[in-house]
C-alpha cells in the first residue's frame, strides 16, 4: 500500500529529520513546498517509512495535460542503503503517477562521480542536460575561528572585508519592511548584469515562511544610509546556502559585497553552520574555471571571480535525472522545456 503524503501536523516533525539528516537540504523542507506553492506549484511530502522521505513539487503542463514531478536536492536517504533507497523511489514514482506527471525529475544532493552516477542509473534514472538549480558550487568551511575562516580566504578578499569597514559600510539585519528596497536592489543588479529577477512578492514570501524559525536572513549594506547591497541565505543542519544577492551601481569602490557576505558567514556561524555553500558558478571544471576567470564576464564568470575569492573548494552536484513516466512525455518536454 502506498504511504500517504504528510499531513500539515507532521510536516514540523519531517523539517527537523530534514535538518538532522546527512543529505538534507533547505529545498527538502515542507517550508519550501509552501514558498512554492504560492507561485504555482503543487507539493506533498511521501515517506515510505521514518528513514527517508522525498518533497515533490509538481507543475502542470499545458492544457492540463498532467504535470512534472520534482524532487529539488532531495531525496532524503541514505544512498549508500539500496534497499531503503529502492523503496523510496517506489514511493516516490507511485505518488508522482497519482498526480499524473509525465516525467519524474530529480537533482540529488550527491557529487558528481561514476559511484553515483551508477546508483542512479540503477534506480532507472537517466541524466539530462537540464538543470534547475545549478549543478557547479563552491563549498566554503567556515568551522573554527573567525580569524581561521578568514586565513582561508584569498588575501585580496580578507583586504576587501577589512576596507569596506574602514569605508564606513554597515550592514544591518532587514526584516519584511526592507523587502521592497532589496528586490529594487535585485532589478538594478540584473537589469546590470543580465539576469532574471523574482517578483517582490516572492522574496517576501521566502522571508514570511523562514524568518519566524531563524532559518533565512536578509542582510543590506548601507553607506550613510543609503542602501548599496544586500543578501538573502538560508542555513538548516550544519549548512547555510547564499541564494539570492544585489548590489547597487554606486559605492562600488567600498566593496559593500565584501562586507555583506562576510556578515552571513558569521550569521550562519553563530547557527551552528560549518559549510557556506555560494550556490552556483559556471558550470566548468575547475582547471577551465581558473583559466578563464579573469577574461570572462559573460553568464556567471563575473560572480566566480567574486566567489572564489572566500577560499571555499568547487565541486559539483551530479545534476538532474529524469524517468519518463508517460510515453508521450517528449512531446510535454517540447510544451513546456523548463520549469
Amino acid at each position: 500500500m502506498m504511504p500517504a503524503p504528510l499531513a500539515p501536523a507532521e510536516w514540523e516533525q519531517w523539517d527537523r529529520r530534514v535538518a538532522g539528516h546527512p543529505f538534507g537540504a533547505i529545498l527538502q523542507t515542507s517550508r519550501w513546498g509552501q514558498h512554492k506553492a504560492t507561485f504555482g506549484w503543487d507539493w506533498e511530502i511521501v515517506t515510505p517509512d521514518e528513514t527517508c522521505g522525498a518533497l515533490i513539487l509538481y507543475k502542470s503542463l499545458p492544457l492540463k495535460l498532467g504535470t512534472i514531478a520534482y524532487v529539488p536536492r532531495g531525496p532524503v536517504v541514505d544512498w549508500a542503503d539500496r534497499e531503503q533507497t529502492a523503496a523510496l523511489f517506489t514511493a516516490v514514482r507511485r505518488a508522482a503517477r497519482r498526480k499524473r506527471a509525465w516525467a519524474l525529475w530529480v537533482e540529488p544532493p550527491l557529487w558528481d562521480t561514476e559511484e553515483n552516477r551508477q546508483r542512479l542509473h540503477v534506480l532507472e534514472l537517466t541524466p539530462t542536460p537540464r538543470t534547475i538549480q545549478p549543478p557547479r558550487t563552491i563549498l566554503v568551511n567556515i568551522a573554527g575561528e573567525e580569524d581561521t575562516v578568514l586565513a582561508r580566504m584569498k588575501s585580496k578578499t580578507r583586504y576587501n572585508i577589512r576596507l569596506a569597514e574602514r569605508k564606513g559600510v554597515t550592514v544591518r539585519s532587514g526584516g519584511m519592511n526592507d523587502v521592497a528596497a532589496f528586490h529594487a536592489l535585485m532589478v538594478e543588479t540584473g537589469a546590470r548584469d543580465g539576469f532574471g529577477v523574482h517578483s517582490a512578492e516572492y522574496f517576501h514570501r521566502a522571508l514570511e515562511l523562514f524568518l519566524p524559525v531563524d532559518q533565512a536572513t536578509l542582510l543590506l549594506a548601507e553607506v550613510d544610509g543609503e542602501l548599496v547591497a544586500g543578501l538573502m541565505a538560508f542555513a538548516l543542519g550544519q549548512t547555510a546556502w547564499y541564494f539570492y544577492g544585489a548590489s547597487s551601481n554606486h559605492h562600488r569602490e567600498k566593496m559593500p559585497t565584501y562586507a555583506v557576505q562576510w556578515a552571513a558567514v558569521r550569521w550562519a556561524k553563530a547557527h551552528g553552520c560549518t559549510c557556506y555553500d555560494l550556490w552556483g558558478i559556471p558550470d566548468a571544471d575547475e582547471a577551465e574555471l581558473e583559466a578563464q576567470f579573469a577574461a570572462r564576464e559573460d553568464g556567471l564568470w563575473g560572480v566566480y571571480r567574486f566567489k572564489r575569492g572566500f577560499g571555499g573548494q568547487v565541486t559539483r552536484y551530479v545534476g538532474l535525472w529524469e524517468q519518463s513516466l508517460n510515453p508521450l512525455y517528449p512531446l510535454a518536454i517540447h510544451l513546456r522545456p523548463g520549469l
